[in-house]
């Protein structure tokens, strides 16, 4: 994780001391407001999460955010220790205007992809670089995106117009170029909801999914975008029983679909991390979940909240990182905090001229 040693003057954030990743624990964790409290520092410190996850509590302004992401890091006593965001556009954007530009929804870029390939392609590269000068300048360098999923009628809106659209090969398309655009400013990407949320008829927030469809439509369809972007470093689990596979367990807890589907139907040897554990979809405390989540193979665990009970509940339960779990976590963040010299305003003027053709 300790990626480069100089100092930068616009990304101050990159400057880099000695890591602690060889202590820290399978985990990645949120704080409640705008500030850390003494008592989340003091978690931070004796626990070593692994992560840390910003979510619309706890931003306010550049300044502030920039502060917060350093804050997680004095923590734990490592300026490289990963910060995660969900920052796609539309629904799900924790940054907002008045202070970042308002982008659009993954479907936006599916509908220039349909008026010509060339077109939704560089859309897509475009935001997902646009997405990382946000988040490079505050210190975030993890962006939890692109959402792969492939939409089906009848599906749940939770996902919704968060995907590219009803097409697999035009979401493996537009999912590599947003991964490229997000590595390209310093960002790294993490694929998700593996093995695929698009058929979902309910709202995993909520409630524990069911997908019915069969093994070969799920070949054909669902996984499809992950086989083809099975390289990427890190991916995030779906909370949805794919009853197929396993009647049972989702797949976030599923040793069948772990080590079957995503580790070798789909081919995926990065960084397997949980979608968030705080979600109703899991039975269970957060102590439980997480042991079911490590028993199944899944290898970080993502709770978002930032209460304290249950992040000492999955503390208490998560491992530290070794072996090849910490082989895949140094390999996720190699070239974090390293951007290409793209003009970022050059780059917004672009977007906004592809936009304007649909």
């Amino acid at each position: 994780m300790c990626i480069s040693p100089e100092i930068n003057a616009e990304y101050p954030f990159k400057k880099r001391y000695t890591s602690r990743i060889m202590g820290a624990k399978s985990f990645t964790a949120g704080c409640l407001g705008h500030v850390l409290s003494a008592d989340e520092i003091i978690f931070f410190r004796d626990e070593c999460p692994w992560g840390f996850i910003l979510f619309a509590r706890n931003i306010d302004n550049p300044s502030q955010v920039h502060d917060l992401c350093a804050s997680f890091r004095d923590a734990v006593g490592d300026d490289a220790a990963p910060i995660l965001i969900d920052q796609e556009g539309g629904r799900v954007q924790r940054l907002k205007p008045p202070h970042w530009a308002k982008y659009p929804a993954a479907k936006k870029i599916g509908t220039i992809y349909q008026s010509g390939e060339e077109a939704g392609i560089r859309a897509s590269w475009l935001l997902s670089r646009l997405h990382a000068f946000d988040l490079l300048k505050l210190g975030v360098t993890v962006d939890c995106l692109p959402v792969l999923d492939v939409i089906t009628p009848g599906a749940h809106d939770a996902i919704g117009d968060r995907s590219f659209g009803n097409d697999p090969h035009m979401v493996a398309q537009l999912g590599r170029a947003a991964c490229d655009g997000l590595i390209a400013g310093g960002v790294m990407p993490v694929i998700k909801h593996m093995p695929g949320q698009g058929r979902s008829r309910t709202d995993s927030h909520l409630e524990l999914p069911v997908v019915d469809a069969s093994y070969s439509e799920l070949e054909v369809n669902d996984f499809v975008p992950f086989k083809a972007l099975a390289d990427v470093h890190m991916a995030m689990t779906a909370h949805i029983i794919y009853s197929a596979i396993d009647p049972e367990s989702p797949a976030t807890t599923s040793s069948t679909l772990i080590s079957e589907i995503i580790r070798r139907e789909i081919g995926f040897d990065g960084l397997l991390m949980s979608d968030d554990i705080s979600m109703q979809a899991l039975s269970g405390d957060c102590g439980d979940r997480s042991k079911a989540i490590f028993a199944a193979g899944c290898e970080i665990v993502l709770h978002c909240n930032g209460k304290m009970q249950e992040m000492q509940l999955v503390a208490a339960n998560s491992p530290e990182l070794t072996g090849k779990t910490l082989e895949r976590a140094k390999q996720a963040m190699t070239g974090a905090g390293i951007s290409d010299a793209s003009d970022e305003k050059t780059l917004r003027e672009e977007f906004e001229a592809l936009l304007a053709t649909v």
